[in-house]
């Protein structure tokens, strides 16, 4: 079975720890200074995220980065 795309399961960690968040995709995106519609991209792993924009989310996120990359094995 293939392996999901790497844009996927970063959309789906950051969805997840959003969610854990218990924020919007609105609030989330305003606490990492992104569009909300940028952040829909992302969780639906529609987007190719420059590593500036991780930095931020992984911030929003108060995680490391490696913290947030550790959840996309």
């Amino acid at each position: 079975m293939a392996r999901e795309d790497v844009r996927t399961r970063f959309g789906k960690a950051v969805r997840k720890r959003r969610q854990e968040h218990g924020v919007s995709q609105e609030e989330f995106a305003d606490m990492c200074g992104l569009d909300r519609t940028y952040i829909g991209g992302i969780e639906r792993g529609e987007r190719n995220v420059a590593l500036v924009n991780i930095e931020k989310i992984a911030r929003a996120l108060k995680i490391t980065l490696s913290a947030l990359f550790r959840e996309l094995d």
